[in-house]
């Protein structure tokens, strides 16, 4: 049977952590994140803490041009749990290809 990271499984934190892997700095903004994947402010900020709680980002608030600017980076247990993630889902696939 295999074990799923929970917090990865969920559809709209799934997409958040494809996608920082997916930048070459694996950082980008609150703004782009929200922009990128149409998020409602409220509904990325949730997702993001879940994110944060476990480790898998962190977010850092500065100012930029005197106005708040937050971004969130990929941390490298955020990058393994998400490679564990895909190896899981490859076996279950090939477990359904038998």
């Amino acid at each position: 049977m295999a074990k799923l990271d929970k917090i990865i499984h969920e559809r709209a934190r799934l997409r958040i952590v494809t996608y920082l892997a997916s930048e070459s700095s694996r950082e980008t903004s609150f703004t782009e994140l929200q922009e990128r994947l149409e998020f409602s402010s409220g509904n990325l900020s949730i997702q993001l803490k879940k994110l944060k709680e476990a480790g898998y980002v962190d977010i850092n608030k500065t100012f930029k041009d005197n106005k708040p600017f937050t971004t969130v980076i990929l941390t490298p247990s955020g990058s393994e749990a998400l490679l564990a993630y895909v190896d899981e889902m490859e076996k279950i696939i090939g477990a359904l290809k038998q």
